[in-house]
């Protein structure tokens, strides 16, 4: 062997045997041994010259579907996710709801229906990237538009989405805690996720407060480096689009099928306030929200198939929202006001008529869908599933336990009671939903009859005097007087007031209770307020009910035969489903019963309201049942079905009776 060669392999020596001194001295130190080479192999960027976006320096686009992880029980998201991507979608587009995971000041949740990066996880195996919409503030027709109720509390003149010092400075916070969690799943890290989005809608807020829009970018880019996935901003197509704009973060816009037709003129605002880059509609509406007391909104399916052919033939990136819509479990639904105190509540179903419907199933909107995409998309090698099997467990018995005024019923329900000059509310009281009980001494009445005006409620009261109903009041309906008559009626006044959710769309502080003044008329015209109020907390959380449940069943002088029309006050109704089999998804079948809260085996399944509709089913998942005993509770508020029974369908019924 020549001397050279002696020289170069005794130098390749050294290096190799310096190199495993050292490896070995990083890894007893604890030190990463893995080169941080996953910045290099991953990055989502756009190409604004070709107007696309690339992923790892190749051209990409995105065809998602909204689905939010806390709309459906964590046991089918697995399902939701395969049948969005059998459709020919490759990434998954969700919010996430503040509030859910920060339901009181400085504590937080992340598990079960909160398990948001499970939800990720599953998304990634299943072959979808991720859109990912972290608000603060996402509206998506949840109670405050997701932002939690303690900061009402917390600070009561806090302006909302503006640069408030206490508003920016919870939102610092809770992005510490949720964005920490995210970084590991964004794309330049090895994840899913390749969009970010900063507020929402922005555009269509009034303050359009371009300080703080800049601030959370600012504020967002600390957990989400550039290449490691997109910014973003979504707004509607109209002259107030600027407004949501922000420097440095890429613009996309929203329409359904009333734009889709007038499509170049879409397209004409979103570039006039960004030439370049990748078209995106981030919210693209096959179907749309509904609320209490009117029809169920409803999509044709051809023309959301045609609408979404032409976005798709401008090389446009779209979301489909909602792809699948859910439910608006426990008293989670939001409420809308589209102006002049038009106030209307949000129903317990989210199904959206969108492509799969409540209970994940697909539709013929599915496959109108899914036909548009072979067409665009290269289809995965998965077959559509079949619908999951429903069961009609037919009816069961319910029996009355007692109403809630009683004695009984606030002590197992009521969590604080405060006496004060005026009515507390909801915030003021840091209840989240629920009921707040009202109580005060009525003067002696000089006209007969006098009117009874309860100013600024929000939302419904149901009035009593001396344990007796006397009428309902409405801010949807806006009716907020009731006559009084002198010597028929006695001197407690109680008001029950509902929080039938917080409004999603474009909020300020939709604060909850009685928020004005209490007068009854005088002989001489004027009006006198009525002062020092007890105001009662009545959350609903499942354990004061079964706190009740126990308190009734084991009292020895309990008898209830509450039936018909509730006179003394909402009633607790139980009764017991076996299951000899494996349970499925069944519906709840609330027609002939009034106003309530539905409860079963201790998961609040929401509000429901079939005297007005247009909802009369409740979607029932089938992890949500067991196989043997289960316990149904209903809270109704007005009236009960002529023979105390429900019943359990194998079909939703969301169009009215």
């Amino acid at each position: 062997m020549r001397s050279s060669t002696k020289l170069l392999l005794m130098t390749v020596g050294l290096i190799c045997v310096s190199a495993f001194i050292a490896f070995g001295m990083r890894f007893a130190l604890g030190e990463s041994t893995v080169p941080p080479l996953q910045h290099f192999q991953h990055k989502f960027t756009i190409d604004y010259e070709q107007n696309v976006f690339l992923m790892d320096s190749k051209p990409f686009r995105y065809v998602s579907g909204s689905f939010h992880y806390f709309r459906a029980v964590p046991e089918v998201w697995r399902d939701r996710l395969r049948t969005m991507r059998a459709c020919g979608l490759n990434a998954v587009d969700t919010y996430i709801e503040w509030s859910l995971h920060n339901p009181k000041d400085g504590e937080y949740t992340f598990d079960g229906i909160a398990d948001v990066e499970k939800f990720i996880q599953i998304a990634q195996e299943e072959d979808l990237y991720v859109i990912l919409r972290p608000g603060p503030y996402i509206c998506a027709e949840r109670d405050n538009g997701g932002l939690p109720h303690w900061l009402f509390t917390k600070y009561p003149d806090i302006k909302p989405r503006t640069s408030d010092a206490n508003y920016t400075s919870e939102v610092s916070i809770w992005y510490a805690n949720i964005m920490k969690r995210m970084k590991p799943y964004l794309y330049g890290n090895g994840g899913p996720i390749i969009m970010v989005q900063v507020e929402n809608e922005y555009g269509s807020f009034d303050a359009c407060d371009k300080d703080y829009l800049r601030w959370l970018r600012d504020e967002t880019n600390k957990y989400v480096r550039s290449g490691d996935a997109v910014l973003f901003t979504t707004d509607i197509p109209n002259d107030r689009i600027s407004c949501g704009k922000i420097e440095d973060v890429f613009a996309t816009t929203d329409f359904g099928l009333e734009r889709a037709s007038e499509i170049d003129d879409v397209w004409s605002t979103l570039r006039s306030v960004q030439p370049n880059g990748p078209l995106v509609n981030s919210e693209f509406y096959p179907g749309w929200l509904t609320h209490w007391q009117e029809g169920n909104e409803r999509r044709d399916g051809a023309a959301v198939a045609e609408a979404l052919r032409n976005i798709l033939t401008y090389r446009a990136n779209v979301n489909i929202y909602m792809f699948f819509g859910g439910t608006n479990f426990g008293f989670t639904a939001g409420a809308n006001d589209w102006g002049f105190g038009n106030y209307t509540p949000d129903i317990t179903s989210y199904d959206y008529d969108a492509v799969m419907d409540e209970a994940g199933d697909v539709t013929p909107k599915y496959m109108q869908v899914r036909d548009v995409l072979k067409e665009f998309m290269i289809m995965p090698a998965i077959e559509v599933p079949a619908k999951s099997p429903k069961t009609a467990y037919g009816s069961i018995q319910l029996k009355s336990m007692g109403d809630i005024l009683s004695p009984a019923g606030l002590e197992a329900l009521s969590v604080k009671q405060v006496t004060s000059k005026l009515p507390l509310s909801f915030e003021e009281l840091d209840q989240y939903s629920g009921l707040v009980l009202y109580e005060t001494v009525l003067p002696k009445i000089e006209i007969d009859p006098t009117i009874l005006t309860v100013n600024k409620l929000h939302d419904r009261g149901l009035v009593y005097i001396d344990g007796q109903f006397i009428g309902t009041l409405s801010r949807q309906n806006k009716i907020s007087s009731l006559p009084l008559n002198a010597g028929v009626i006695g001197e407690k006044l109680q008001i029950l007031v509902e929080n039938q959710g917080r409004i999603n769309f474009n909020i300020a502080n939709d604060t909850k209770g009685i928020l004005g003044p209490v007068t009854i008329q005088k002989l001489n015209g004027s009006k006198i307020e009525l002062l020092n109020w007890t105001s009662s907390s009545l959350p609903l959380k499942i354990e004061e009910i079964s706190k009740f449940l126990e308190i009734q069943k084991n009292s020895a002088n309990f008898s209830s035969e509450q039936q018909g029309i509730l006179v003394n006050g909402p009633v607790v109704f139980y009764g017991e489903l076996n299951i000899d089999e494996n349970p499925t998804d069944t519906y709840l079948n609330t027609e002939g019963w009034g106003k309530g809260v539905a409860y079963i085996n201790g998961f609040n399944l929401g509000r429901y309201w079939p005297l007005v509709g247009p909802q009369i089913t409740m979607y029932v998942p089938g992890p949500v049942l067991r196989k043997g005993l289960n316990e149904i509770v209903l809270l109704e508020f007005q009236k009960t079905s002529s023979d105390l029974r429900i019943n359990f369908s194998d079909v939703a019924r969301l169009d009215g009776v």
